[in-house]
């Protein structure tokens, strides 16, 4: 196996256990500092940089604390090149279930979303 894919993987435990339990100690180890994160699922466009976004994250109450099931699951991942990783994904929080479009690099001897561009649905369950 590509060990490109169990490395980006660990990284994606973070980012999904980190939403789960709102958790931004875990998220900074998966989001780049100068990560980008954006949604236009309203018909506006959302861009936040990470000074702005994980304060909102620490703030909200996490689907742990409401006992609500996971739905976090790896869609696809694609590599381009050694340090380049595209991951489409989906998960929820409360009636939001997302898709997201997750790209990472391998900086700093591990793997870092370096943008976050994702879409929303709502629903009942």
């Amino acid at each position: 196996m590509d060990p490109r894919v169990a490395e980006v993987n660990a990284a994606m435990s973070n980012y999904f256990d980190g939403l789960y339990r709102s958790d931004v100690s875990l998220l900074g180890k998966v989001f780049h500092p100068q990560s980008l994160y954006a949604c236009a699922t309203e018909g506006t466009l959302t861009h936040l940089n990470m000074a702005q976004y994980f304060p909102i994250v620490d703030k909200r109450p996490s689907p742990a604390s409401r006992n609500e099931p996971r739905a976090d699951k790896i869609v696809s991942i694609e590599f381009a090149g050694p340090v380049t990783a595209f991951f489409h994904t989906e998960c929820a929080i409360g009636q939001k279930h997302f898709t997201d479009f997750l790209t990472f690099v391998h900086l700093d001897a591990r793997w870092q979303i370096i943008s976050k561009v994702f879409h929303f649905d709502l629903r009942n369950s």
